[in-house]
């Protein structure tokens, strides 16, 4: 029978062909979300002792903080259980999914043109997952950090080993296009080939979480040079595919439904930017590299100013082609359309940054001000549109649908999934 719960809390099912891995980006806009919430916490509670907030930061706070600030703490939390195990649940669905997706004509199909591109969402999503665990861990497990140096070697192994992957894929579709010219430039009128450069400064950010927190001198050094080697990766490529991607644009138009990637480069800022942010406190910690407060003032304003510049732009674009009325508010349907959670994350995430590191260590505003929650007011708002935006897409694309519907549902996918598959390239 299709009930309430099957409607409200359930996935779809045996997709086949009509997955696509573009339904790992559902996965990693939810882990993006749990972060996003432990940004909050980050940023809000006092930690002096400790370079993030701890399960044992929290509960000294709460023993001492006010009935409104317990409450606003208990539901960040709340949300970063429910974003967290939404992410994991999506992450075995997908599994799945993707493992029937794999045995069929489809994926043939798509390892062989511009569109096996979004098989860099596996590596990039399961870097993500290794974020959000280590935010489960710090948030809710007691005493972690006592042991967390014994930690940091297991988190690299794990980064590194999701770096191995995203390069063999990467290697796999780029070098075929290098080796054989099958790159198809006319349709690639759209930046998702960026996705390949969000993977790596994913896994680059992850990689450089040790440098900031560390006080074990060869942790720090592994942890910066591995960065350092996947934001190389990522500003090359970047580099290459901006341009091939802006020439196709400016040739053929955008591909409608590849829109989102306009926005692409929202998250790649806020990862290379915090990236830059860790490697920097590394260097300041393990080696004595100090920095000025104004630097952090320069890189974080420039970052913000950047994405603002790049949302304003995608925006135009999408509401001169109506993306956002057909894809996110209307009935048609794209799994790409999962992309339009990660800048709204990432902008927030970034945004508080700067009005920590930019705003408030430099003297400009004062922290629990008026003018600090009215920098934050923009950026929350930022989030939670991202959040409306993210049920409305799971209702549309994950949710499934009543029996008597899914027969006109599937014969319409099968019509459109050629030219969205191929469009999304």
């Amino acid at each position: 029978m299709f009930g309430f719960a099957t409607r409200l809390f359930g996935l779809r099912q045996n997709l086949g062909m009509r997955y696509s891995p573009f339904y790992f980006l559902a996965a990693l806009g939810n882990g993006g979300m749990a972060v996003a919430f432990f940004i909050w916490l980050n940023f809000l509670i006092p930690h002096p002792k400790t370079p993030i907030v701890t399960f044992d930061v929290i509960a000294a706070f709460m023993s001492g903080a006010s009935a409104v600030s317990q409450a606003f703490t208990i539901i960040a939390m709340a949300m970063i259980i429910f974003f967290a195990v939404n992410h994991l649940r999506l992450m075995i669905w997908n599994a799945r999914e993707y493992g029937q997706y794999k045995k069929t004509s489809a994926y043939l199909s798509l390892r062989e043109t511009n569109g096996s591109i979004a098989l860099m969402g596996i590596p990039l999503t399961l870097g993500m997952t290794v974020n959000v665990i280590f935010v489960l861990g710090a948030v809710f497990v007691p005493g972690l950090w006592n042991i967390v140096e014994y930690l940091f070697p297991i988190s690299l192994t794990a980064l590194f080993a999701v770096g191995v992957l995203a390069l063999r894929i990467f290697l796999s579709t780029f070098g075929r296009a290098l080796a054989t010219g099958h790159f198809d430039c006319t349709r690639n009128n759209n930046l998702t080939q960026l996705q390949s450069v969000m993977a790596f400064t994913m896994i680059a950010v992850g990689l450089a979480a040790p440098a900031a927190m560390s006080t074990v001198r060869a942790t720090i050094a592994v942890s910066i040079l591995g960065a350092m080697f996947f934001l190389a990766a990522a500003a090359l490529m970047g580099v290459v595919l901006l341009v091939l991607g802006f020439r196709g644009m400016l040739e053929h138009g955008l591909a409608v439904e590849a829109g989102p990637s306009l926005w692409m480069l929202i998250p790649i800022l806020t990862l290379a930017g915090i990236a830059i942010v860790r490697i920097t406190h590394g260097l300041h910690s393990g080696f004595e590299a100090h920095t000025e407060p104004y630097s952090m003032f320069l890189l974080t304003g420039g970052i913000v100013g950047l994405q603002l510049l790049v949302g304003l732009i995608g925006y135009s674009v999408m509401n001169q082609v109506g993306y956002l009325r057909t894809y996110l508010w209307g009935k048609a349907n794209s799994p790409g359309s999962f992309a339009l959670i990660c800048p709204a994350v990432a902008l927030f995430v970034f945004g508080m940054f700067f009005i920590h590191m930019g705003l408030v260590q430099t003297g400009l505003i004062a922290k629990y001000s008026l003018p600090y929650f009215l920098a934050i007011a923009p950026f929350a708002v930022v989030q939670m549109i991202g959040i409306v935006s993210m049920v409305r897409l799971e209702d549309k694309l994950l949710r499934p649908v009543h029996p008597d519907a899914a027969h006109e549902e599937e014969h319409a996918h099968e019509e459109a999934i050629v030219s969205t598959d191929i469009a999304t390239a």
